[in-house]
């Protein structure tokens, strides 16, 4: 298992000019060649931001995805029609005014039986292996993030229920895992931020309403991501819970309590990485219920505001965590990813580029 004390989530805010690359390759107007090579490009900045910081691991920032779960949909035939939506719709909250987050779901189901149309980060992967030194980190969704996906009207012909369409969603992420393993990754993570809407009334009643209860959404959820995530040697696996974050806005709020004893108990992931980086993620007492196992990731640096938090406060917050998880266990990250989606948050690359320098220089003094 890796061990690096600071740790990054995923995805990292786009340049102005490969947003704009994407609207003229979709527009028609750029070939994919050439598109191809601005990827490339943004790329290179992000891990070389990364690698100035000082971080141990790090992500190609999702520079090629339209949202973090978006590699799924775009990679597998069977979805229907989809399109940014698809990843934005949510009851979201924050001070950040932005344009079209939409509340209410979109029309959104399975049409067809999944088919792998190509590898989901196998691009991803390959071309970071060859850019960084530090220890590349690749990101995958939860199987059960696409729930919404499913219509018992529209749906069934293809999935006879939502857990049967869940558990070939699960199939293809294992394979897509074990292709990344061959490709010689180290580091994968599952991003879940769904485990967390359960603790808000009004987003788990959207997940009820599908037709399981909570026990049953964290139970079926847990034993799904535990195929994908099953062990393989010289592969460490993260999964990481955060509470929305699009646009600087998030979705809930709430601790960690009710929903610490069967996640972080029964996941098979080796390191959990938590938000916890202002009052809306409650205390540090439900990290007593971390296996000695595994490692936790303090997501105390924002990634939601280009102010740089206190490093003498971000020790005393670990020295609060360490009394729950053994410091040794302990290592320190933004608490969710930059640009979720081609959003982005509310900051620029610079205040970005700070905050990663904060993440290296406080897990350098916690492992000092």
């Amino acid at each position: 298992m890796i061990s690096a004390r600071a740790d990054v989530v995923g995805s990292l805010l786009r340049p102005g000019w490969l947003l704009d690359a994407q609207e003229r390759y979709r527009a028609g107007e750029l070939d994919r060649v050439a598109f191809k090579r601005v990827e490339d490009r943004a790329v290179d900045a992000v891990v070389a931001m990364q690698e100035a910081a000082g971080l141990e691991v790090v992500t190609d920032g999702e520079m090629r995805r339209l949202s973090f779960q978006s590699q799924l949909t775009q990679a597998v035939e069977g979805f229907g029609d989809w399109d940014l939506d698809a990843f934005l719709w949510g009851d979201w909250h924050g001070d950040a005014e932005v344009g079209d987050l939409k509340k209410e779901r979109p029309e959104l189901a399975v049409t067809d039986r999944l088919r792998r149309r190509r590898s989901l980060s196998g691009e991803e992967f390959v071309y970071l292996r060859g850019r960084t030194r530090a220890i590349p980190k690749i990101t995958l969704p939860s199987p059960g993030l696409f729930g919404n996906f499913w219509s018992p009207e529209q749906s069934s012909h293809a999935y006879g229920s939502l857990q049967a369409f869940l558990e070939d969603v699960a199939r293809i992420l294992r394979e897509e895992v074990e292709e990344l393993a061959e490709y010689g990754a180290t580091y994968i993570q599952l991003d879940a931020p769904h485990y967390p809407l359960l603790i808000d009334p009004e987003t788990r009643a959207f997940y009820e309403g599908r037709g399981w209860s909570v026990r049953e959404w964290l139970e079926l959820g847990i034993e799904l991501d535990n195929r994908v995530l099953a062990p393989i040697e010289g592969v460490t696996f993260g999964l990481h819970l955060c509470r929305g974050n699009q646009g600087s806005r998030w979705l809930v709020a709430g601790g960690y309590d009710s929903i610490a004893e069967p996640i972080f108990r029964n996941s098979v992931a080796d390191r959990l990485l938590l938000e916890y980086d202002d009052e809306r993620s409650g205390g540090f007492e439900p990290l007593a219920a971390v296996p000695d196992d595994k490692v936790v990731v303090l997501g105390l640096v924002s990634s939601k505001h280009g102010r740089l938090e206190d490093p003498a406060e971000l020790l005393a917050r670990v020295d609060e965590a360490s009394r729950f998880v053994d410091r040794e266990r302990l290592a320190i990250s933004p608490q969710c990813g930059f640009g979720t989606s081609v959003v982005g948050n509310k900051l620029t690359i610079d205040e970005q580029a700070a905050k990663l320098r904060l993440v290296a220089a406080t897990g350098a003094r916690m492992g000092a």
